[in-house]
């Protein structure tokens, strides 16, 4: 495997409801190199949204190791977490979460807003990720202006605009027809071979398979982690 960026040892997360505590993941550890492409699946309930929130540097765990590019999650404080999504993690939901009044040259510039980025250069970066993704001639286009497709790929665009360690994706084909999503999955396959770690959020088993390696969870545990032979 290729230098950690993820390293996570018996993790766990739970959650005090009334008089009992509920686990909602126990005892997971993985480790995902730089340049993996890996899917995270299972049922609902399984843990899988709770696992990208720790991922992502959304939430901390209860007890357990989570080390990103060496550092110690559990012990950052909020704006050390805020710090590492902003720089370090490039975000795609499947809601797309655009600001609907702004363009989408606006809408990717935006990570680089809180950077303290030049205006200069947050154009010049805006338009670079925004031709990477292929909406060259969209960009002084609103949301409401564009297809499904073309908006995930603003979002797709704001998420590595920042040039982000991993780039985390929560079923980013949730909200798009077939063949659509397939044409998103190819753009993540697209910036997986031009470098990025890409992490994948699914339970459609057709989505999951485009990845290189696939880490299937249930009731909060690690039930398989395989590589994709299919991939």
């Amino acid at each position: 495997m290729s230098r950690p960026i993820i390293e996570i040892s018996n993790l766990v997360k739970r959650y005090e409801m009334g008089d009992e505590e509920v686990y909602a993941l126990r005892d997971v550890s993985l480790t995902i190199g730089t340049n993996e492409y890996v899917a995270i699946m299972g049922p609902s309930g399984s843990g899988k949204s709770t696992l990208m929130n720790m991922l992502g540097c959304l939430d901390t765990p209860s007890s357990g190791t989570y080390l990103f590019n060496g550092e110690n999650v559990r012990e950052m404080d909020d704006d050390d977490l805020a710090e590492i999504r902003n720089r370090e993690i490039g975000f795609v939901f499947q809601t797309f979460n655009l600001l609907p009044r702004a363009t989408a040259l606006q809408n990717v510039e935006l990570p680089l807003v809180y950077s303290g980025s030049s205006k200069e250069e947050r154009r010049r970066r805006a338009e670079d990720a925004l031709t990477r993704v292929q909406l060259a001639d969209r960009m002084t286009h609103r949301p409401n202006e564009l297809s499904g497709g073309q908006r995930q790929r603003v979002a797709i665009a704001r998420a590595i605009v920042t040039a982000p360690s991993i780039i985390l994706a929560d079923e980013p084909t949730g909200n798009l027809d077939t063949k659509t999503g397939h044409d998103i999955m190819a753009l993540f396959r697209e910036l997986w071979q031009a470098g990025n770690t890409v992490i994948l959020v699914t339970h459609e088993e057709d989505i999951a398979r485009h990845a290189m390696r696939i880490i299937r969870l249930r009731d909060g545990r690690i039930e398989s982690d395989t590589t994709n032979p299919d991939a």
